[in-house]
């Protein structure tokens, strides 16, 4: 529960502060973690809040991407800003290199050689960097290495 008490903490110092943009992102997340909750009937687990947050990073990079086509900037900032917000309860991020040595690793050990083989390195890895990593660029990544 570590991670909804520094949201709490953190809602209250974003009200306090009076910024805008923080305490609705804040607002936002607490909300589709209480959903979340429902959904599961159980209390959320902190790598239950990172899925969650992880997957309203999702929605505003898609929603990012029509903003762009659209040519709205102000919407465009709104959804970096808040991004940037979500991303600052993620933890540390993989870089590239280390996604590759990982999946290295896991091909090795599943035996992968080609394509094929995506789903089996992909079963694998994804639990190893859950959290620490977006799923497109990981995939991105093994597809490469197996190419």
């Amino acid at each position: 529960m570590a991670f909804l008490d520094q949201l709490n903490d953190d809602l209250k110092q974003a009200m306090r502060d009076k910024d805008k943009i923080r305490l609705s992102v804040i607002r936002m997340v607490k909300s589709a973690a209480k959903n979340r909750e429902i959904e599961l009937g159980r209390a959320l687990t902190d790598d239950d809040v990172v899925a969650v947050i992880q997957k309203e990073i999702k929605q505003r990079r898609d929603s990012l991407q029509a903003f762009r086509d659209a040519n709205r900037t102000d919407l465009i900032e709104q959804a970096e800003r808040e991004i940037a917000v979500l991303e600052s309860y993620l933890p540390a991020q993989l870089g590239d290199d280390e996604i590759a040595e990982l999946a290295k690793d896991v091909m090795t050990r599943v035996g992968a050689s080609g394509k094929a083989d995506m789903g089996k390195v992909m079963r694998e890895l994804m639990p190893a960097v859950r959290g620490r990593a977006d799923g497109r660029r990981v995939q991105q990544i093994v597809e490469s290495l197996l190419a």
